[in-house]
Parts: C-alpha cells; structure tokens; sequence
C-alpha cells in the first residue's frame, strides 16, 4: 500500500507508523500501557539504511478469518508490507475465527523456528498463553490491536486508539453544533458490540468530548458491525426520534446499512460521523450529497507496520528516525478526522467495506 503521509508518524526506514488509526472493529480489546519485556539485543540505530537488504527473516503471521472489510484490509495490508522487502519471507498461516485453530497455527508457526510473529488475536485473553509460548521459546511476538493481557507475552503491541476515536468524533460533533447554537441536541451513537471493551473505549471517549462543550448522548444502541444490524438500528432510533441533530456510527462497515436506513428514511435534518476510514464512507463523504460529513480513523495500515516492526526487531534494528536503539515496545495509533477538505489526502489508505 502507497504510504504517503510520512509528516504524521514515525517513519520505520522509510514506512509510516501513525497513518491514522483508520474497526474498526473493529477490533482491539484495551490499549496497553508500555511495559519492558525481553528482546533479542539491538544494534545501534540505524542513521537511515533500514530498508537496505539484511539477514533474511522468516516472519509469521496470523489473523482472524476476513469476514469483515477492515479484517480483509489487514491480511491485504500485511503481505504487501511484506513483499516490499527481499529479505522477508512472508509465512502466513489460514485465517480462522476459531480459537483453537488459530492456537493450533500459531503452534505450527512456534514449531518451524520464523524469526518473529506477528498475531492478531481472535482474543487477546484466549490467546495469551500460545502467544507467551512463542515469546518463552525467543520468537518476538509483534502483538497486532487486540491485545494480549501479559505483558510478557509480546515484544511490541501496535494498534489504534479506540477511546481516541470518540475524543475526535465527540469533538467534531459538539464544535460544529456548538458553532451553530443548537441548544439540547439530539445526539445518537450507534456503536459496534457493546460489552467489548473497544466499544466502550469509544463510547467513553465521545461522551467526555461531548462533555467540553456542555452536551451528552440522547440515546445509543449497538449494531454489532454488521450491515443487517447498522439498518435496523438506524431505522429504530429514526422512528423513536423525530428530530435529530447528529449521529455517531463507530464503524464504516455496519455504517452501510445505518446509512442505507437514513435513505430509505428520507431523512436529512442531521449530519453523521463514521468510523474506522472505509474507502465507501471516505467516497461518500467526498460526494458530499449525504448526512455523512465526516469519518475518524482506525487504519488497517496498522498490518504493513506491523509487519515493519517484525523485521527491524528480527534484525536487531531500531527505528531510524529515533534516537533509541530498540523499536519501542508500545505504539498507539492517532486517530484523526476525515472530511472533505482532507479526504482525497486519506484515500489511498481506505479501506474497502
């Protein structure tokens, strides 16, 4: 993937880290707070060579099964990150959404000695165990958004900022309606699974956003990122709600069916923010003809850099625009916001539902 945003995060050799947290889910369980943990020993860092060919690394990979758009852009992502580099040799293992046999493929890819992991968790908990196996037998696991709550388990964790997500969303919202002196609002948000921790992350973040400018939440309901659940919901909080001033839907995935549910509706009185940075919403929200108005990041791009991070640890390289010998052990992805003006600038790193 085309990284061309190097002025907003730390450049690995030359590839972006902090392109944007564009899911969703999409999916992570808590950010973890930095932590020391074993690794092999590093080299001084680099002074700007760290894409020149090294020691060829053989690295693992393992993810969820791509059932969902940004899932999808995660595998994607990973193995075009990895074909960047003739001293990678990329060992993907079949995506699942059973426990067990993502335990099982991370067992096989333990077995054949690769020189780093990079896993995604089903679940970070469930996991964790496989994934302190790998790090016990000196293979550094490059822990991938949903995250493993041993610290020791993994040698670094990457991944997006999901209580930023609602900071940057709340913040669009209530600024807008604040410049506009809408008094009492009518704000819904239509969030992802309720009881993950990611969801209510978000949800935290939007409501102490929201909270700057003297507003709250009217009303919210999950929709479990699923299109089929983004259309009912959407049509249930339209019909318990006459007037509405703004929406915010935590993921660009179900987002297709909340703002299929809107047409369907013929309503218009309100705008809407997304969630994650799906290619769809960022072309909607360049159309302009639509209440979506805006989108905050939670990038799959995470995967390439991931991948990135595998090799200059792998190497026993740091990160060459640092000033530290070792890649950091914790990376949070900003979370920023899409819209119009900006929007062609992030389409590139959208992506598709």
């Amino acid at each position: 993937m085309t990284e061309n945003v190097a002025r907003r995060g730390f450049l690995l050799g030359g590839a972006v880290i902090g392109a944007g947290a564009l899911v969703t889910a999409c999916t992570g369980n808590e950010t973890p707070a930095p932590a020391a943990a074993s690794a092999p020993a590093a080299a001084p860092a680099a002074t700007g060579g760290n894409d020149a060919p090294g020691d060829k690394v053989v690295i693992g990979f393992s993810a969820p099964a791509a059932d969902h758009g940004w899932i999808a852009a995660i595998a994607k992502n990973a193995e075009a990150a990895a074909k960047e580099y003739s001293d990678i040799e990329f060992k993907p293992v079949e995506p699942t959404n059973d426990i067990n046999a993502q335990i099982s493929a991370v067992e096989s890819l333990i077995a054949a000695k690769v020189a780093a992991l990079v896993i995604l968790p089903n679940d970070g908990q469930q996991l964790n165990q496989i994934a302190r196996q790998a790090s016990d037998a000196g293979i550094p696991v490059i822990n991938l958004d949903r995250v493993f709550p041993d610290k020791l388990s993994y040698r670094t964790w990457i991944g997006g900022d999901n209580y930023g997500m609602g900071v940057a969303a709340g913040h669009y919202i209530g600024k807008k309606l604040k410049d506009k002196g809408v008094a009492n609002p009518v704000i819904l948000e239509i969030q992802g699974i309720a009881t993950l921790p990611l969801t209510q992350d978000r949800s935290k973040g939007f409501e102490d956003a929201l909270k700057t400018y003297g507003f709250s939440v009217t009303a919210k309901q999950d929709a479990q990122f699923t299109v089929e659940s983004g259309t009912k919901v959407a049509a249930n909080l339209m019909q318990a709600h006459k007037k509405i001033d703004a929406i915010w839907n935590h993921d660009d995935d179900q987002g297709i069916g909340v703002l299929a549910a809107i047409k369907e509706a013929g309503r218009s009185e309100f705008f809407m923010v997304g969630g994650a940075g799906s290619a769809n919403a960022m072309r909607d929200i360049q159309a302009g003809s639509g209440v979506l108005e805006a989108t905050v990041t939670y990038s799959p791009t995470m995967a390439s850099s991931a991948i990135k991070l595998a090799r200059l640890i792998a190497q026993g390289k740091g990160m060459s625009d640092l000033v530290e010998n070792q890649v950091p052990q914790s990376i949070t992805l900003a979370s920023e916001t899409i819209t119009k003006e900006n929007v062609a600038e992030y389409l590139p790193l959208g992506f598709e539902s």
